[in-house]
């Protein structure tokens, strides 16, 4: 059996469900992550930060570096993080924390 990608779980997805792929793309990336109401830095920490509450981990490494991509730091991840262990509970906090590690261990340091 092959091991699923989480890096991109909508890549790992895509084979199995082309049409939820195709929603994703169509309209929330061409319309609502594009919208410019909000910064795409905003866009990255209000995500990650719903995904954390959520318990919704295996999203989190591929939306962690577009956090990153989108302008937002290292320490603000972390700050992000330890904030949402008061609302999200301390398991997702933690669970949170060793998967940014993990997502950024590769990474050179900034």
């Amino acid at each position: 059996m092959n091991a699923i990608d989480f890096t991109s779980p909508r890549a790992a997805a895509r084979h199995f469900t082309p049409k939820l792929s195709d929603f994703v793309e169509q309209p929330l990336y061409s319309s609502v992550w594009s919208d410019p109401d909000l910064a795409l830095r905003d866009r990255s920490l209000i995500t990650i930060a719903c995904l954390i509450a959520m318990n919704h981990a295996n999203e989190l490494p591929a939306h962690l570096k577009r956090g990153i991509e989108n302008g937002l730091t290292k320490t603000e991840l972390s700050a992000a993080i330890t904030h949402l262990a008061f609302y999200a509970g301390f398991p997702a906090a933690i669970t949170a924390s060793a998967y940014a590690n993990a997502a950024f261990a590769e990474d050179p340091p900034a």
